[in-house]
């Protein structure tokens, strides 16, 4: 469960939020919305842990695994296919106790970790990352394409397969649909209403933020 209480939050002068108070448990999809500057970012912000609030409280279930679009992508020569399954977080922690166990000869952890594995359906995880790029308009080729060879606007589609990657409790998403075209925004509407996590989306596209929530809240 995702509750915040009374918040204010300022940025310089400006009063973005005041007495804001909200709850969302697991499977809930929240839309905001609001001009432009009138605090939507900077509650996501605040939900990452990169603002803390001029006053009021919020809290989150220490259980709950958070995923968001990063707005960075290094330049290297990583496949984009291997990009988007490492955003599959759970399923590295489990590969990488599974090679120490191997390194230490430990049979029950051999054993433990290709059990974790079957029931995270890691073996299917590059399959998985795989439609999440083609639903976003990427071929079979693009994938085995290096990060450094895609332009902004793409690398931004990558970040946004590798947080869908992420087994998730929380999804927070901010303008999503900005990079993409009509087929990729269908898909991702599809997608998003299947999302069994609960969501927090911000879009200025207001019928496809009715197609996938089923709360509004408006920022003035």
């Amino acid at each position: 469960m995702l509750v915040l209480e009374q918040l204010a939050i300022r940025r310089g002068p400006n009063l973005l939020l005041e007495n804001a108070s909200l709850q969302i448990t697991r499977g809930q999809k929240l839309g905001l919305t609001g001009a432009n500057g009138c605090g939507k970012s900077s509650l996501l912000e605040l939900i990452l842990g990169r603002l803390q609030p001029d006053a009021g409280n919020w809290s989150m279930s220490p259980d709950w695994v958070l995923s968001h679009v990063a707005q960075e992508v290094a330049a290297t020569e990583q496949a984009a296919l291997d990009y988007v399954v490492d955003g599959d977080r759970e399923l590295l922690q489990v590969q990488r106790d599974l090679q120490q166990a191997e390194q230490q000869g430990d049979g029950d952890g051999i054993a433990h970790g290709h059990m974790r594995l079957e029931e995270i359906d890691g073996y299917q995880a590059p399959s998985r990352g795989a439609r999440l790029l083609a639903g976003l308009s990427f071929t079979d080729e693009d994938m085995r394409r290096p990060l450094s060879a895609f332009s902004g606007g793409w690398r931004m589609r990558l970040n946004l397969a590798r947080a869908l990657m992420s087994r998730s409790d929380l999804l927070l998403l901010d303008e999503p649909t900005n990079h993409l075209d009509l087929d990729a925004v269908i898909w991702l509407e599809g997608w998003l209403r299947q999302y069994s996590g609960a969501l927090i989306l911000i879009s200025h596209d207001r019928d496809f933020l009715d197609a996938i929530v089923g709360h509004v809240a408006h920022i003035n």
